[in-house]
């Protein structure tokens, strides 16, 4: 459209009329030096108007942690301190091991990172449960700290630092799904993050598929890692396992607290019939069973108490394997529904898509 235009100041400019072009815009007209109006070049003629330029999407990620307060990172963190098993777990799962510049004390008892990020074995061990050093990690020049409700008051100590903090607390099914999401939000890793999610909620979907018509469920018992005489809780992500197991948790009226303490004549009265201590009890399976105080209990006399594995984690805890967790106890409750041959291939196909590592039978419990 200009070189039309221009060709017409050519033809002008022949006939030996002397001007000078000036555009002020779409509508503008042109003036000879004589002052005669010359018309404004017609739609079809009309120079192209500058574009405005791009502005480029902010990366801005701000998200509410599992404590109600708001984080905001500039861009997906890239150094991360983690203090707390569920949360590291998780990071190695959504792909972001290499980030973690910091992590939970106690390491080397990990199976899961010696198996799957044995990098990690080498980061400096900044905190745990109990507490976490707020100088040592911020050394770390990290752009994000990720620690339990348990250590919430630590908080503020880095946020004074300028250091953006993000408190988990995976206590229930939902709670650790919204875990997942968030924490692969301030990752940059939504997809890897939707991925476990999606594999997470349709492998529940197909155990409650399996025993939702079921009219007697088999009455299940989970007790602490501490004592046998202490159990979760309905507030408990191990209430949600054993329900979504196809099984009836004996304690869910319990309602006060996580793990609560019970005498052995309320275990009587409860009466499971199936007992699973955890894999990191404190106490064995030989305990329970010469204890003569549980000796007229099913699970006791039909000799139904098993440890829930495995040897690379506890599946009882919320992280992503505790898919497996579940997937283990329906088929512990119901053989004739879901077969340990299923299971097996299940399991061994989870570690190696969302941990690229190849597991044994023994390392699943069996």
């Amino acid at each position: 459209m200009k070189t039309k235009f221009w060709k017409k100041q050519v033809s002008l400019l022949l006939a030996g009329v002397l001007f000078v072009s000036a555009f002020a815009g779409c509508g503008s007209k042109e003036t000879d030096k004589s002052g005669e109006a010359t018309p404004a070049p017609t739609a079809t003629e009309a120079p192209t108007a500058t574009e405005a330029p791009v502005q480029e999407e902010s990366s801005e990620i701000t998200v509410t942690d599992q404590a109600g307060r708001t984080v905001t990172l500039e861009a997906p963190a890239q150094k991360i301190v983690s203090t707390y098993y569920i949360s590291t777990a998780t990071l190695i799962a959504l792909g972001c091991e290499d980030s973690l510049v910091g992590i939970e004390m106690k390491a080397d008892t990990r199976e899961l990172y010696k198996l799957a990020a044995p990098q990690l074995l080498e980061l400096p061990a900044v905190g745990s449960g109990k507490g976490i050093n707020v100088e040592e990690t911020a050394a770390l020049e990290p752009d994000l700290v990720i620690i339990p409700l348990k250590l919430q008051e630590s908080a503020a100590s880095f946020e004074a630092l300028d250091i953006p903090v993000f408190v988990v607390n995976p206590e229930t099914q939902e709670d650790f799904e919204s875990c997942v999401e968030l924490l692969a939000q301030l990752c940059g890793q939504e997809e890897k993050g939707e991925a476990l999610l999606s594999y997470y909620r349709d492998s529940m979907e197909q155990m409650q598929a399996l025993t939702v018509d079921l009219e007697d469920k088999p009455l299940v018992y989970l007790p602490s890692g501490s004592s046998y005489l202490s159990t979760c809780t309905s507030k408990m992500y191990q209430n949600d396992l054993i329900e979504m197991a196809g099984g009836v948790n004996v304690s869910a009226d319990l309602q006060e607290g996580y793990w609560q303490d019970i005498s052995a004549e309320q275990l009587l009265e409860w009466n499971p019939e199936y007992m699973f201590p955890v894999s990191y009890a404190e106490y064995t399976l030989d305990d329970i069973r010469q204890d003569s105080a549980l000796a007229e209990m099913t699970a006791v006399k039909e000799d139904k108490i098993y440890t829930f594995p495995s040897e690379i984690e506890p599946w009882d805890y919320p992280t992503p394997s505790s898919v497996l967790g579940v997937l283990w106890l329906t088929q512990k409750l119901h053989p004739d529904l879901y077969s340990e041959e299923e299971y097996v291939e299940e399991a061994k196909s989870f570690y190696q898509t969302f941990f690229d590592i190849d597991v044994t039978e023994e390392q699943l419990g069996l």
